[in-house]
């Protein structure tokens, strides 16, 4: 009886093993937060500096991307992997819109800069959306602003699609209006509404 040739095991790309995705928690969980100035994005830190552990006494979540030290605002957490990437992963370009306090009063000019996207170090950046407001009814930040007696100030409303370490930051510092106060008010369809600084809601 003649013996079968062995059969050939299609290999993938590069060697890579498939992965099964994750299965979703038995009970996902999504936590909203008003992460305050100061505050690490993160749970643990070695340098005694304030951190999510702080405000946040749920086990198991984890943070939808991130939002830097000295910005505040709404800051997504969750327990489900497959959440967490959707919020986070570019290719899903979620909208995420913050409120920022600059340096001087924007010409029309510098608004179609940054509604066009400006070059930074690091690339061209895509379009965004950017409106100036009045002040907005915020929380006193601590430590407050420091300001410069002789400059105005303004606020504007950007909303982009793409998450590069300090972004919008860099992107008003790039036609020429610092940032003063970053605050982000939303990220896809979840807003931060009434939420105080440190304090939470379940979504």
């Amino acid at each position: 009886m003649k013996q079968r040739p062995p059969r050939s095991v299609p290999v993938r790309p590069y060697g890579k093993p498939r992965r099964t995705p994750a299965a979703p928690p038995a009970n996902p969980r999504l936590i909203a937060l008003n992460k305050p100035f100061d505050v690490l994005t993160q749970f643990t830190d070695g340098q005694g500096r304030a951190t999510l552990k702080d405000f946040v006494d749920i086990a198991g979540v984890y943070p939808a991307g991130r939002l830097d030290r000295d910005s505040e605002g709404l800051l997504l957490l969750t327990n489900d992997g497959r959440l967490q990437a959707r919020i986070t992963d570019p290719k899903h370009k979620l909208a995420k819109t913050y409120w920022v306090q600059v340096e001087g009063e924007p010409s029309a000019d510098q608004l179609a800069q940054l509604r066009a996207g400006p070059v930074l170090n690091d690339g061209p950046t895509r379009p965004a959306q950017v409106e100036q407001i009045a002040e907005p009814a915020l929380w006193p930040r601590h430590p407050p602003v420091r300001f410069r007696q002789s400059v105005p100030t303004s606020w504007l409303a950007i909303t982009i699609r793409e998450g590069r370490n300090r972004q919008v930051r860099r992107m008003t510092a790039a036609v020429g209006l610092p940032t003063l106060r970053l605050v982000r008010v939303r990220i896809g369809e979840w807003q931060l509404g009434d939420l105080q600084p440190g304090q939470w809601r379940e979504l």
